[in-house]
């Protein structure tokens, strides 16, 4: 299946699937939020090339680190529903527009990465360890990073860039109304 019909297929899933129960590691396949978010980090990258490459990515998953650990701790952003859609909507257009933002686009996505960090810590199922449901979703985001790594490689990559938007515009109308 191409990457715009994947982008499709979960787009159909409701918005902020973040269900209680799941593990850390299934918990960023289970919101298309996390999902889209953490493939377009690693679209861009793909783009961006060089040492961009995997800084991008390291930097989101550094700041998802911090901002889990600061969720796990009781801190709290406001915004953080509008943010993960923020997220999808912008990093979808950086994609779609190639934009070429290097240290500046690490920071942006550093930034988006907090909410995300604290997004999966605000879904610890009661009873279980933070330590290891932290590391599946950072061991899961950084596979969905690949994922959009590789996908990225391919010749019309960016053409997965305006859907993803495109759900991000759709999930920020339902987050903010």
């Amino acid at each position: 299946m191409r990457p715009l019909g994947l982008i499709l297929l979960f787009a159909t899933a409701p918005a902020y699937a973040h269900p209680s129960g799941v593990s850390g590691f299934v918990h960023p396949f289970a919101g298309i939020d996390h999902l889209l978010a953490m493939l377009a980090v690693g679209l861009w990258a793909a783009q961006l090339g060089g040492r961009w490459l995997w800084g991008v990515p390291l930097a989101f998953v550094t700041a998802m680190a911090a901002g889990g650990a600061a969720g796990f701790l009781g801190l709290s952003l406001p915004g953080i529903e509008p943010m993960l859609a923020a997220s999808v909507l912008v990093l979808g257009l950086v994609v779609a527009l190639r934009v070429q933002w290097r240290a500046s686009g690490a920071a942006l996505v550093a930034g988006f990465a907090l909410f995300h960090g604290m997004a999966h810590a605000a879904e610890l199922p009661a009873g279980v360890a933070p330590a290891g449901y932290a590391a599946g979703f950072i061991a899961a985001t950084a596979l969905l990073h690949v994922a959009g790594v590789a996908l990225g490689f391919a010749p019309r990559a960016r053409l997965a860039g305006m859907p993803i938007a495109l759900v991000g515009a759709w999930l920020l109308a339902g987050a903010v109304y």
